[in-house]
């Protein structure tokens, strides 16, 4: 008797176990665009085109200033004459719209720990922040270490650790 009563739970239990599992969806979401996938074309307007870039916004600071990043050596945090070139035309540009604020983030390449790179990184951020904070208003600029943890190129060579030892001016619009 105590072997039946087994089964018979076995079975219950089994049922209840098949009765919970998932139904496939009833339709499937699109596959991602591959690469191979040719871009729709688009046709300009004859005659004079308006650009559709916001003065002030963001795509503004990227297209009047040329870079929003600066460029550091190996375990630097020191402007180089490149790097005070671009602050210099990102103070301009910012100085043209007083009401956007901007956030500098400090970057680093992979090598290092985890601590020492987030110190790096905010060194690098307040030495652009510094920089700009002498042609503009320094409560307009904040910071942020993402030391190596958000980098711009994967790679483990010295081209992509070069791309990625950076401060980056991201712009904030609307105070």
């Amino acid at each position: 008797m105590q072997n039946l009563t087994t089964k018979l739970l076995m079975a219950a239990a089994l049922v209840a176990v098949a009765g919970c599992s998932k139904k496939p969806p009833a339709q499937l979401p699109p596959a991602p665009p591959t690469e191979s996938t040719p871009a729709p074309e688009t046709t300009q307007p004859e005659g004079p085109v308006a650009s559709t870039v916001v003065p002030g916004s963001k795509e503004d600071f990227l297209q009047q200033v040329g870079s929003d990043r600066v460029f550091f050596g190996t375990d630097k945090y020191d402007l180089d004459s490149e790097a005070r070139a671009i602050l210099d035309r990102q103070a301009d540009w910012l100085a043209k719209y007083p009401n956007v604020r901007v956030t500098v983030e400090g970057h680093c390449d992979e090598r290092g720990t985890r601590e020492y790179n987030l110190a790096l990184g905010d060194r690098r951020a307040n030495s652009a922040k510094n920089y700009l904070a002498t042609k503009i208003d320094a409560s307009r600029i904040s910071t942020v270490s993402y030391g190596k943890e958000r980098p711009a190129v994967e790679g483990s060579d010295e081209s992509a650790w070069a791309q990625n030892r950076r401060a980056v001016s991201v712009v904030i619009t609307g105070m």
